[in-house]
C-alpha cells in the first residue's frame, strides 16, 4: 500500500527530502508544509498550507489525510515540541524531542553535556551579563574568541574574532543591541579551535548510530572564504579530510557517545544528529550539535544515499535501525552551489524572476529550490538564499565544473554565488605527499598506546607462578613457585565464533572477552587441569583504542576469575581484511594439574554412573551462526524486547550474556579426586561433547526433565523449527558441563558444587552402549522446551500448547543372542518413526535380565 508523508518547512533541505521521499516505490504522495515553489507542483509532492505551529491542528491533519508519517526540516519546530506533541498525539514524527533538541537549542546545555559525558570539544564558559564576558575574554588562559549565542539563531548565531577586543564587540552586538534576539540573552564563549571544519551526521533510532559521509560546508559569502557569515553559500560530499578511519572514530567518540549519553539521561535521541566537528592537531573536536540535516549539506549528503530514504525513516521510527543500515553510492562526489540575493545576508529584493530551470535539468542536475514562490505562474525569489545547484560526478572536480554550468543557465538578477566550493579538498587531493606506514592503514603509534592501556588491567591478573609486564617477546611462568611437583601441562584453544557479530552490531564490547577466556579455560578444566595463564589474539582492519581497550578489560576482568594470569597477547592491524568496526578474537590456555589428578578416568567408569548437569549461563559461545539465521527470520531485531521469559532486556544483550567460567567453582570438586570426568558443553552440544570423556562401549541416558531449560532455548527451538538432534547437537540446552560420579557420592558431590553458588542436576546416568548405537539419547527434550515455551502469565499457562500426536503400544520380541539386534532395531525404528510411544527390549544373558524403556523411537536404550 503507497503511503502518504508530510515534510515540514521550506527550504532547499525539504525540498530535497521531499525530492528524496517521491524516489521511494512506498510512497504515493509527499506533502510539504507550507513548502516553496519547487515543492508545489511535481509528479508527487505538492504543498499543504496547513499551519505547521498548531500542532493539534496538525495533528488532525495528518490523521485525516492518513499520514504514515512526518518529516521535520527546520530546527525551531522541534525546539517547539512538534516531536512530542505529534506523537502524543498518535502521528509518527521523524525527529527528536524538544528535550533532546536542546542539544541545539541551548548551546549551555550541549557544552554541559558533552563535559558530562566525555566528548571532546573546545573549553568554555556561558554568561548572561555581558560585564562577566568582557572580564572572562580578557583574562582567559586560552583564546576565548568564539562568541555564541546559547539559543537559536537559523544557523547565524557564531562570531569568530580576530582579537580579543573583537570578541567584546561581539558580546555586546550579542547582548547588549539584541543581534540576535532572546537567542543571545545567554551566551557561550569558547577557545578558538585550529584546524579544519567539516560536518559529521548520522541517522540514529536512540541506539544504533549510522554515520553519512562527512561533509563540508563554506559559511562565508565570498570566495576565498571571504566576506559576511551565512547559513552556508554551499557544500560537498564526501570530504577527503574525514577518511573512513577517522569517520568511525567519530562515530565511537562522538556520535555513539552523544546518543548513549542522551539515552542515559532520560531523552532518548531518534532522528538525524549533526555535529560540526573541528580537526584539530589533537583529534576531532565538536563545534556544536545541530538536531538535523544541515542546509546546504543536505543537498549533497541525500543525493548520495542509495537506500530507500522512507524505509531508512521506518527503521528509525521502529528502533530498528541496525538491522537495516543505510547504504551509500560509492566512487561517487556531489558538490551544491548556493544562489543568494542581492544584499544577503542583509536587506534584500523579493519578487525577482527566476529563468532556466528547463535548462538545468537538461544538463543532468537537481535544483533544490529554497527562498522561491509562484508569482503569476513563475519562479521569483522569496528569500535571502533563494535555491541550490547539485551535481553529482566521479570526482570533485568534475562536480564543480557540471555545477558551474548550472550556474551559468540559472539566471536571476542580482544572483550572488561562489564558484570555489570544495577548494580546500581540491588543493588536498592535488597535493603530492609521501606514503607513511600510518597512511597505508597501520598506526604503530595507537599500538604503543593501546599496550600503555591495558599494561595494568594484565598486571592485575598476575598470580603466583608469574609477575606480569607487557613489553617482552615472550612471557614466563614458573610452575614451582605455583606449588606444582610433578605436574602435566594442559593447553587449549578458541575463540568466540560469530556471536562476535552481534557483540559489533550491538556496539557492547564488554562481555566478548570473558566469551573467549570461558571457552579456552573450561577446555583445560576437563582435563583436570589449574588455568595457569591465558594468551589473546585481536586482529582488525583499523584499530579503535575505545574498543580494543573495552575488549581486553574484558579479557582481563574474566582472567581474574579463571584464576589465570593475562601473561601477553597480539593485537594485529591489518588494512582491508576486516570492513571497518569489525574485528576477530582467539585465545589460548595453559595450565596444569598433578599427574595423577588427569581427567577423564576412563578405567574408573562404569555403567550406573551419574551424570551431573551443571548449569550454563545461556547459549554460552556455540551454534551462533544458526542462532543469527533464525532471528533474521523472525520478527524480532537484536533491539528488540527478549522473547517472554527471557528478563526486562534486549534480545541483543540476552543472547551476548557471557559464557560462565567454571574453574572457580568446580576446581576444589574436581581436586577431591571423586569426579571420574568432566565433559565441557561446547560446540557439538549435549550429543557430541559427553562421549569425549567416555569409554567406548558406554554412553548416557539424559533426562531433559530433570534440568532447568533457559528460555531462550525454547524460543529458538520454536522460531526455527529446530529438531530434537539439531538442538541436542548444537547447543548446550541449559547444560554448560557434565560430571561423570559414582551413584554413592552423588549427594555429596551436588552439595559441593551448589556451595560453590552453581546450580546443578542430576540428568542421567551411565549406560552400556553397543557399537553402532546412540552414545547420548536425551528424553523429553522437545516435550520439555515445548512445555517451557508456553508463556506463563498469572500462574495462567497461555498461548503454546503441546499436543501429543496419538501413538500405538507395540511390542516386539526378538529372540537370539542379541548380535543381530542393531539390525532388527534399525528396520524397526524407520517403520515405527513417530508412530510408536517407546520400545521395550528385553534381553537375556545367562542369568542376567536387564530391561529399559526408551524415550522415543529414535533413541535406544539398551
Amino acid at each position: 500500500m503507497a503511503a502518504r508523508v508530510l515534510v515540514v518547512g521550506n527550504g532547499g533541505r525539504e525540498h530535497t527530502l521531499a525530492w528524496k521521499l517521491a524516489q521511494s516505490d512506498h510512497v504515493e504522495q509527499v506533502l510539504v508544509a507550507p513548502g516553496n515553489a519547487g515543492t508545489a507542483c511535481s509528479e508527487k509532492i505538492s504543498n499543504t498550507a496547513i499551519s505547521i505551529s498548531d500542532h493539534t491542528a496538525l495533528a488532525q491533519f495528518c490523521k485525516d489525510e492518513k499520514i504514515e508519517f512526518v518529516v521535520v526540516g527546520p530546527e525551531a519546530p522541534l525546539a517547539a515540541g512538534i516531536v512530542g506533541n505529534l506523537t502524543s498525539a498518535g502521528v509518527r514524527c521523524f525527529g527528536p524531542t524538544a528535550e533532546a533538541a536542546q542539544l541545539e537549542s541551548s548551546k549551555r546545555f550541549a557544552k554541559e553535556f558533552m563535559d558530562r559525558h566525555g566528548i571532546p570539544t573546545a573549553q568554555w564558559r556561558a554568561f548572561n551579563k555581558p560585564e562577566k564576558a568582557y572580564s572572562f575574554i580578557m583574562s582567559a588562559d586560552f583564546p576565548a574568541l568564539v562568541v555564541k549565542a546559547s539559543g537559536l539563531a537559523a544557523g547565524k548565531g557564531v562570531i569568530v574574532a580576530e582579537s580579543k577586543e573583537e570578541a567584546c564587540k561581539a558580546v555586546q552586538e550579542i547582548m547588549q543591541n539584541k543581534a540576535f534576539g532572546a537567542a543571545g540573552e545567554t551566551i557561550v564563549i569558547e577557545e578558538r579551535l585550529e584546524g579544519e571544519e567539516v560536518s559529521c551526521l548520522c541517522f540514529t533510532d536512540g541506539r544504533s548510530v549510522a554515520p553519512m559521509p562527512a561533509a563540508q560546508d563554506h559559511k562565508r559569502l565570498l570566495e576565498g572564504d571571504c566576506g559576511p557569515n551565512t547559513g552556508g553559500m554551499g557544500a560537498y560530499c564526501p570530504a577527503p579530510q574525514v577518511s573512513k578511519d577517522l569517520l568511525l572514530k567519530i562515530k565511537n567518540t562522538i556520535l555513539q557517545r552523544t546518543v548513549d549519553g542522551m539515552q542515559q539521561e532520560g531523552m532518548p535521541y531518534t532522528g538525524v544528529l549533526y555535529a560540526g566537528i573541528m580537526l584539530t592537531k589533537d583529534g576531532p573536536k565538536v563545534l556544536e550539535f545541530n538536531c538535523r540535516f544541515g542546509d546546504p549539506e543536505c543537498q549533497v549528503i541525500l543525493p548520495l544515499l542509495k537506500s530507500d530514504l522512507y524505509e531508512v525513516i521506518q527503521s528509525i521510527l521502529d528502533g530498528l535501525l541496525c538491522t537495516s543500515l543505510p547504504v551509500w553510492h560509492e566512487n561517487r562526489t556531489a558538490i551544491t552551489v548556493v544562489m543568494a540575493s542581492k544584499g544577503y545576508p542583509g536587506d534584500y529584493t523579493k519578487g525577482v524572476e527566476i529563468t532556466g530551470f528547463p535548462e538545468a535539468q537538461a544538463l543532468g542536475l537537481e535544483v533544490f529550490q529554497a527562498g522561491t514562490t509562484l508569482k503569476d505562474g513563475k519562479v521569483v525569489t522569496n528569500g535571502g538564499r533563494v535555491l541550490t545547484v547539485t551535481a553529482i560526478q566521479e570526482n570533485l572536480i568534475s562536480a564543480l565544473e557540471e555545477a558551474k554550468k548550472g550556474l551559468a543557465v540559472l539566471k536571476f538578477e542580482g544572483a550572488i554565488y561562489r564558484k570555489d566550493i570544495g577548494y580546500h579538498a581540491i588543493a588536498l587531493l592535488q597535493q603530492p605527499r609521501g606514503l607513511t606506514y600510518k597512511e597505508s592503514g597501520v598506526d604503530i603509534a595507537a599500538g604503543n598506546m593501546l599496550v600503555q592501556k591495558i599494561k595494568p588491567l594484565a598486571k592485575a591478573t598476575s598470580r603466583p607462578g608469574c609477575d606480569v609486564d607487557l613489553g617482552g617477546f615472550a612471557g614466563l611462568f614458573d610452575l614451582r613457585a605455583a606449588g606444582f611437583k610433578d605436574p602435566l601441562l594442559a593447553c587449549g584453544t578458541d575463540g568466540v565464533g560469530t556471536k562476535l557479530k552481534i557483540a559489533q552490531q550491538c556496539n557492547k564490547h564488554d562481555t566478548i572477552g570473558q566469551d573467549l577466556v570461558a571457552m579456552c579455560v573450561n577446555d583445560i578444566l576437563a582435563q583436570g587441569a589449574e588455568p595457569l595463564f591465558f594468551l589473546d589474539y585481536f586482529s582488525c582492519g583499523k584499530l579503535d583504542l575505545n574498543t580494543t581497550e573495552t575488549v581486553v578489560a574484558g579479557i582481563a576482568k574474566a582472567c581474574g576469575k579463571a584464576g589465570c594470569a593475562l601473561l601477553g597477547g597480539e593485537t594485529a592491524e591489518m588494512p582491508d581484511m576486516y570492513p571497518p568496526g569489525e574485528y576477530d578474537l582467539a585465545g589460548f590456555a595453559v595450565g596444569a594439574m598433578e599427574r595423577d589428578q588427569k581427567l577423564p578416568h576412563l578405567e574408573r567408569i562404569t555403567e550406573g554412573d551419574v551424570v551431573i548437569g551443571v548449569a550454563s549461563s545461556g547459549i554460552h559461545s556455540n551454534g551462533f551462526s544458526l542462532v543469527r539465521k533464525i532471528i533474521a527470520k523472525s520478527t524480532l531485531q537484536y533491539s528488540s524486547p527478549a522473547p517472554d521469559g527471557c528478563g526486562n532486556q534486549t534480545l541483543g544483550d540476552l543472547l551476548l550474556t557471557p559464557t560462565r567460567i567454571y574453574s572457580h567453582s568446580l576446581l576444589p570438586v574436581l581436586r577431591s579426586g571423586h569426579i571420574k570426568a568432566f565433559a565441557h558443553i561446547t560446540g557439538g552440544g549435549l550429543l557430541e561433547n559427553i562421549p569425549r570423556v567416555l569409554p567406548q562401549k558406554l554412553g548416557v541416558d539424559l533426562d531433559a526433565q530433570t534440568w532447568r531449560i533457559p528460555r531462550i532455548f525454547s524460543w529458538l527451538q520454536q522460531e526455527g523449527h529446530l529438531s530434537e538432534e539439531e538442538m541436542a547437537r548444537t547447543f548446550n540446552c541449559g547444560i554448560g558441563a557434565a560430571l561423570i560420579v559414582s551413584k554413592d557420592l552423588t549427594e555429596q558431590i551436588l552439595r559441593d558444587i551448589q556451595q560453590h553458588k552453581e546450580e546443578a542436576w542430576v540428568i542421567g546416568r551411565v549406560v552400556a552402549c553397543p557399537e553402532g548405537f546412540p552414545r547420548v539419547r536425551v528424553k523429553h527434550l522437545i516435550d520439555t522446551m515445548q512445555i517451557n515455551g508456553s508463556a506463563l502469565e498469572n500462574g495462567i499457562l497461555k498461548n503454546h500448547v503441546f499436543v501429543q500426536p496419538k501413538r500405538a503400544r507395540v511390542a516386539v520380541l526378538i529372540s537370539g543372542t542379541g548380535e543381530m539386534w542393531p539390525l532388527y532395531y534399525r528396520a524397526f525404528e524407520t517403520i515405527a518413526k513417530g508412530k510408536v510411544e517407546g520400545v521395550r527390549q528385553t534381553v537375556e544373558e545367562g542369568e542376567t535380565r536387564r530391561e529399559e524403556k526408551m524415550a522415543n523411537p529414535s533413541s535406544l536404550v539398551s
